[in-house]
């Protein structure tokens, strides 16, 4: 049963883990450019922009992971949990981050919902999606779609957010010599 619910999924997931590696590849490239300009702050970045890349990475994951051939059930929700439950933990390390960015740059309510809150739903999600799957795979199934899209629009609006603020951010001009 798992094998023919999964076959039916497989074009999503080879789109929505194309979608993920390549804006992946793209917010590579808007931090080199940024870097090249002396635009970007360090430890913006790795509050900000290295959580997108994760939730983008998990995307690819899950798509790779539900791609398996012949997976059953019981794998399916123990991947669905570890994958949750690694996202929730990762999402206390997100909180901790921009705690510490935050006499640089005082987040506001939208980097708090963007970065933090709609994350850690969607990783709550997963998790709970594995506790589903053994009464209803085909509603978890639904459950980790809803999940890989809001971490792929999570990631999209927090890529663009990073790329709008370091291109409208003056670069650092060398100092001036005596």
């Amino acid at each position: 049963m798992p094998a023919s619910l999964l076959a039916d999924w497989g074009n999503f997931y080879v789109i929505t883990g194309s979608a993920a590696a390549g804006l992946t590849g793209l917010t590579f490239v808007v931090i080199a450019l940024a870097a090249d300009a002396n635009r970007a702050m360090t430890a913006g970045l790795r509050a900000y922009v290295t959580p997108t890349i994760v939730h983008f990475g998990t995307v690819l994951a899950v798509a790779a992971f539900l791609s398996v051939p012949h997976a059953s059930s019981d794998a399916l929700a123990w991947g669905f949990g570890a994958i949750g439950t690694a996202g929730l933990v990762y999402g206390g390390v997100i909180i901790a981050t921009i705690r510490g960015v935050s006499s640089k740059y005082s987040p506001v309510l939208e980097d708090w919902l963007w970065h933090v809150a709609l994350p850690m739903v969607a990783y709550g999600s997963l998790l709970a999606a594995a506790f589903v799957t053994a009464r209803s795979l085909s509603g978890s199934l639904y459950c980790v779609a809803a999940v890989s899209m809001l971490l792929l629009y999570i990631g999209i609006h927090n890529a663009w957010d990073v790329a709008v603020s370091i291109s409208i951010r003056k670069p650092t001009e060398p100092p001036t010599p005596p």
